[in-house]
């Protein structure tokens, strides 16, 4: 399944490797690994909790890869994203593609974590020493995304 929405870890090069095996028309790989960061705003975070609907949130994902696979060439799409409490220097997604050329794997990664950010039913409440808040939308976030629209 190239779409998982888990609360586990993953190995990155497991993944990458499974990606890839036994597939020789691949000419590249590209990927993005996002991590939990210890700051936001400035401020201090010592954890996050994503929330997510399922069943939802893996169709908005699989939507997702189906536009990424309309614009380009792609042999292969994974997209894994965690939920639940999750702290500095964790996991939280990997998007990687791969395809016979290098431009159609890197613009395709670049698009999907973009529509990730914005598009996918994620909502995150981070741990600061001031208590908790949820994260807002932010219009950089919009803007990287706004500029893949058709």
């Amino acid at each position: 399944m190239s779409v998982r929405v888990q609360r586990e870890d993953f190995d990155v090069g497991a993944e990458l490797a499974a990606l890839t095996a036994g597939k020789t028309a691949i000419g590249g790989v590209t990927s993005f690994l996002g991590l939990v960061r210890d700051m936001a705003g400035g401020e201090a975070v010592s954890a996050m909790t994503l929330e997510h609907y399922p069943g939802m949130t893996e169709r908005q994902l699989e939507a997702i890869e189906a536009e990424a696979r309309r614009r380009w060439p792609l042999d292969e799409v994974l997209i894994v994203h965690r939920y639940g409490r999750l702290e500095p220097g964790d996991r939280i997604v990997l998007v990687a593609t791969a395809s016979a050329h290098r431009e159609a794997a890197f613009e395709s990664c670049h698009f999907l974590i973009d529509w990730l950010k914005t598009r996918a039913p994620f909502w995150k409440l981070e741990a600061t020493p001031e208590g908790e808040r949820w994260v807002d939308a932010k219009g950089s976030d919009d803007d990287a995304a706004a500029r893949w629209e058709t």
